[in-house]
């Protein structure tokens, strides 16, 4: 059978058992931010499992894509290595939400096991928790199992459970029996057993899961009321039992992969230890086709860390079988021929996949080399007998220094598990706390530019405080009212500077992208003018210069009028509006892999960081804008309410990986259009957003781009300054404004007319000068040689009057000289006859280079070089006749 018909064979079966068949959900988890990966089958059921929803069928299977590469099932140092271990594997599973239990959880495993995929019943086991008493009698009577082929095992390896509270329950696994037929029935004692599974003799094929307890918060087991089952079978092993193959590797899910590779590198495959980068590289090509998929991108942090980690191992893996340019997106592109039509978002997404892959292998092979350079200098290959020590224990492993280790992160793109890698292979350990000390070093000195910049607020001043109603508590009304009589609860002086903590609080805090509102703070004779605003100790404190005696309160709340700065607030609110329209606009023209990365919202300008592999087009930017213009041209009503956050992410409200979110959440919408967790400040409806206009468009990140914009009344006055602009440009070019491009074509044709006069004429001149030098050259040997001064206006220039030399020298080199600007340059070139007599422009430039103390290279018949000492180019030049001697051989 082939991988496909094993699947198809599998959801067919429990669909004719009632199940609904349910697509695999994605990779990154739609309603979970505190996981990483969906690494399981019943992820996609969490919240059923929970008692949190509701699905119209009590039966389900599906075929679920899995990721584990973190955590407590981060096995990729194994990848490739043993035949099992796989970043990304595929969960066959069924799952009953309390209506069937054991009896038909293990009739029908047996069934399909037996029946439909032809296993036969003597090689299968089965191991059961040690106090299910009932799960054990069920495999004696339903597969008629001996009692011998029936362990029973510990909390270990027969009990599961979600988390440290909730569902969990015993389970049973179905183990295959691997030995040769001899060896197969004899009888074994549980730890043989269990050794010999370690050993890969028996093979686990099928977890069926019993959730019928709920573990409390005091670890005390209790029944529920509705057991359940969860089921999980890897279809990388089933494939491999039913196709006959001792290694998954050699199942059709690798094979074509595998083949792939070969053909690309030019490497043989070799079934054991030389086969690794092979099984690397198709391993990893499926979780990297996966995760682009599924619209995860390389980057530094969080699930985009993971997938370059990954993407980079392959890389190297591709470097040790020689390939020194991109060589896993031609694995990628097979592995979308070969599971397309199980996921035909890979063959819709072909295209943004290998061109992701392709540029981030690139990205690595720029450093890739001068990485490992570093790599052999600080970690060479031990000797021998060295190696043999520390392999047997007899000397500790030398350790590569932790800066080392970070020069090799920030530097060249070495993630940490590489370099760990490596290092192991050489008989190397790490620095990790080295390591660790140097990446904090390095992020407190970005926190301290940006504190320096003003970028940065702190959460500092927890001291200090004059509590004058300790029992008070603050409330946030700011959504309300901009304008509020209230009290002052509590007070902090330093340096001239006042800090405030309002009973009534109208005042914003920075959050969420969001600036902190400006304003005053009015009381009897005096007023503190707010400037700033900080969360402290779980309030809001204003803070600013007071102007008048502000009283000391004698230990009671102070009355004040508070006044928040409402012209900057109402645009501080069209611009986080306009985010979130922007947001949903991006989504819909370039694609659901759009996730915010970070953003800005202040009075003047909104800035939104958001993933996306390749610069926006002019058309796309277009688009965007359009559809953010027509939402506030339509005056949508802008709707807010508080729910659980399990019920808004249901509905569809985008969450952030990272984020930390209350059981109760603010959400945000705009009917038909966005939809958001958020706790910023908004307008009514969109109409109040008055215009928006893109301003910019950039990168900032590998994968990260970002956009500026403007609303209201910025983005009317920058599209006037623009109309002026036009205007006076039409004026300058004596022409009408709807006329100006017109004009500007004209001007450009005209222009391009006359450059073509003046290269033209610089060229004839270019002639005459090679002329004179050619009369100059100095004869070595038969050839001719030239070194000499240029005057040229462009480094272009410089080329082609020595493609012009090295045309007309018949045999021989020159090397010229060019003063510009900023620099002097060196260029020299080479005649093929030369050339196989041992002369190399090369070598030519840079030892004439380096009588200034420059350097140069570039290619046999051509090559540049810098300047050291421009004082000394002369007599460098004058050098050339004999390092041509030289290489010719000549005394």
């Amino acid at each position: 059978m082939t991988a496909s018909e094993i699947r198809r064979k599998f959801l067919e079966y429990f669909e004719t058992n009632g199940h609904a068949i349910r697509p695999s959900s994605s990779l990154v988890p739609d309603d979970d931010p505190t996981l990483l990966f969906t690494n399981a089958g019943m992820v996609q059921f969490k919240r059923v499992f929970l008692g949190e929803e509701k699905l119209p069928f009590k039966r389900a299977t599906t075929s679920q894509k899995c990721l584990r590469v973190s955590g407590k099932h981060n096995d990729l140092e194994e990848v490739g290595v043993t035949a099992r271990h796989h970043t990304l594997f595929e969960m066959l599973g069924n799952f009953s939400f309390g209506d069937y239990f054991k009896r038909d959880a293990i009739r029908f495993a047996w069934e399909l096991l037996t029946e439909v995929y032809g296993i036969p019943k003597e090689r299968l086991w089965a191991t059961v928790h040690n106090s299910d008493d009932e799960a054990a009698g069920l495999w004696a009577e339903i597969a008629k199992l001996p009692p011998e082929r029936i362990f029973r095992l510990g909390d270990k390896d027969n009990f599961w459970q979600m988390g440290e509270t909730g569902p969990c329950g015993p389970c049973s696994e179905i183990h295959y029996d691997m030995r040769p037929g001899a060896a197969r029935g004899t009888d074994l004692g549980v730890e043989e057993f269990e050794a010999r599974g370690s050993r890969g003799e028996f093979l686990e094929l099928w977890n069926l899961v019993f959730m019928q307890y709920n573990r409390g918060a005091d670890g005390e087991l209790t029944p529920l009321p509705a057991p359940s089952i969860d089921t999980g079978a890897g279809l990388e092993r089933v494939c491999s039992v039913l196709q006959g193959v001792a290694s998954n590797y050699e199942t059709d899910l690798f094979t074509p992969l595998i083949q792939r590779a070969v053909q690309v590198t030019g490497v043989a495959y070799d079934l054991g230890p030389k086969g690794v980068s092979h099984r690397v590289l198709a391993d990893h090509a499926r979780a990297v086709a996966f995760l682009l998929a599924d619209g995860v991108f390389p980057s530094n942090e969080g699930r985009g860390y993971v997938l370059r980690r990954v993407l980079r191992r392959a890389v190297r893996h591709a470097w040790l079988l020689g390939r020194r340019e991109p060589t896993l997106v031609h694995v990628v592109d097979a592995v979308i021929d070969t599971m397309a039509d199980a996921y035909p978002q890979l063959r819709e997404r072909r295209e943004h996949l290998l061109r992701l892959a392709r540029a981030e292998e690139e990205r690595f092979l720029a450093t890739i080399e001068n990485g490992l350079e570093l790599l052999d200098r600080i970690a060479p290959a031990l000797a021998p007998e060295g190696r043999a020590a520390v392999d047997g224990g007899h000397e500790p492993r030398p350790v590569v220094p932790g800066e080392d280790v970070f020069r090799l992160y920030d530097t060249f793109g070495f993630p940490l598990d590489l370099t760990e890698l490596i290092a192991r292979e050489r008989g190397y350990a790490l620095d990790v706390g080295g390591f660790d000390l140097a990446l904090e070093q390095q992020r407190e000195r970005s926190r301290a530019d940006r504190r320096a910049a003003g970028l940065e607020v702190t959460t500092e001043m927890t001291d200090g405080w004059v509590e004058l109603d300790p029992a008070a508590q603050q409330e946030w009304v700011g959504y309300e009212e901009t304008e509020t009589e209230t009290e002052i609860i509590a007070l902090r002086r330093e340096n001239g500077r006042v800090a405030l903590s309002l009973r009534r609080n109208p005042f914003y805090a920075e959050a969420g992208g969001q600036v902190s509102d400006r304003g005053r703070i009015e009381g009897d004779g005096w007023h503190l003018v707010v400037d700033d605003v900080r969360r402290v100790a779980g309030r809001v404190a204003v803070i600013g210069n007071v102007e008048g005696a502000l009283p000391s309160g004698d230990d009671r709340p102070l009355p004040v009028r508070a006044f928040v700065e409402a012209p900057t607030r109402r645009d501080t609110a069209r611009n986080h509006t306009a985010t979130h329209l922007l947001h949903a606009a991006l989504r819909k023209t370039l694609g659901t892999h759009v996730v915010q990365r970070g953003s800005l919202v202040a009075p003047d300008r909104l800035r939104f960081d958001f993933s996306h592999p390749r610069p926006m087009t002019p058309d796309e930017l277009r688009t965007v804008e359009d559809q953010v213009n027509r939402a506030v041209l339509a005056d949508e009503d802008v709707y807010y309410e508080y729910l659980g956050y399990q019920e808004a992410v249901g509905r569809g409200a985008m969450a952030l990986f990272g984020e930390k979110y209350g059981d109760v959440v603010r959400l945000v919408s705009v009917p038909g259009v966005s939809m958001e967790l958020c706790g910023g400040t908004h307008v009514t409806h969109t109409g109040e957003i008055g215009l928006f206009r893109i301003a910019s468009e950039t990168g900032v990140a590998s994968g990260v781009r970002r956009i500026e914009a403007v609303t209201g009344t910025v983005a009317y006055e920058r599209a006037m300054a623009q109309d002026e602009l036009v205007r006076a440009a039409a004026a300058a070019l004596r022409t009408s404004p709807d006329q100006l491009l017109r004009r500007l074509e004209q001007v450009v044709e005209e222009n391009r007319t006359l450059q073509k006069e003046v290269e033209k004429a610089r060229a004839q001149g270019t002639a005459d000068i090679v002329g004179q030098f050619m009369e100059a050259a100095v004869q070595v040997e038969g050839a001719r040689v030239v070194s000499t001064w240029v005057d040229v206006g462009t480094p272009d220039e410089l080329l082609v009057m020595g493609d012009q030399l090295r045309a007309r020298l018949g045999t021989g080199a020159a090397v010229l000289a060019a003063r510009f600007p900023d620099k002097v340059s060196l260029f020299a070139v080479v005649t093929d006859d030369l050339i196989s007599k041992g002369v190399r422009a090369d070598k030519l430039v840079r030892d004439v280079a380096a009588v200034t103390g420059g350097t140069g290279g570039g290619r046999p018949h051509m090559a540049q070089g810098g300047v050291g000492d421009a004082e000394l180019v002369q007599d460098a030049l004058a050098r050339a006749p004999e390092l041509v001697r030289g290489m010719l051989g000549a005394k």
